[in-house]
């Protein structure tokens, strides 16, 4: 017996699957970048993290929406330019240092351009974007900051195989059958 096991990073596991069920995510720049400065998310949120990813770019290159959605803030935050997107499943992307091409309220899908990247975000070494991604707050749950690589499904989905008791079976030794 074999059980499906896709294995995301936990802290999107589910909230990606649900928020894209017609149409993936992809990455908001292209070619696809380099990540300068991973996702490090912060033990409780008021504490010090980086709560987003930064990818390498260039100053005017063109930035995509990740995914479907809605246009729910396009202007500026404390002086930086930002795009940010409503997704199903109450997940909300952020853009940012982007000039916005787009109105709020506009629906986009993955690969609609948004704007462009502007230089100037502290902490990378060139022109970057920081791209953020967290669940909104609902009935049943706070807002929590989540790691956007998530979305793009990079790890492969891998198939395990289980004992009929629901255990995964040991492996085998290098060049040995598994019995199976």
């Amino acid at each position: 017996m074999l059980v499906l096991s896709a294995l995301l990073p936990a802290s999107v596991s589910g909230g990606a699957a649900a928020a894209a069920p017609n149409e993936s995510f992809g990455w908001p720049l292209r070619p696809r970048p380099a990540i300068e400065r991973p996702f490090d998310p912060p033990e409780q949120d008021w504490m010090p993290g980086h709560r987003g990813v930064d990818l390498t770019g260039s100053p005017g290159q063109p930035v995509y929406a990740a995914g479907p959605g809605t246009v729910v803030f396009a202007g500026r935050v404390a002086g930086k330019p930002v795009v940010s997107i409503r997704h199903e499943g109450e997940l909300r992307t952020t853009y940012e240092p982007v000039t916005p091409e787009i109105t709020v309220g506009s629906r986009v899908s993955r690969g609609t351009q948004i704007g462009v990247l502007q230089p100037g975000h502290a902490g990378c070494a060139a022109t970057c974007l920081h791209w953020g991604l967290r669940r909104e707050s609902t009935g049943r749950a706070k807002r929590e900051y989540l790691d956007p690589l998530g979305l793009l499904r990079l790890t492969p989905v891998r198939l395990k195989p289980v004992h009929p008791s629901g255990t995964a079976e040991p492996a085998a030794p290098a060049g040995m059958p598994s019995g199976r």
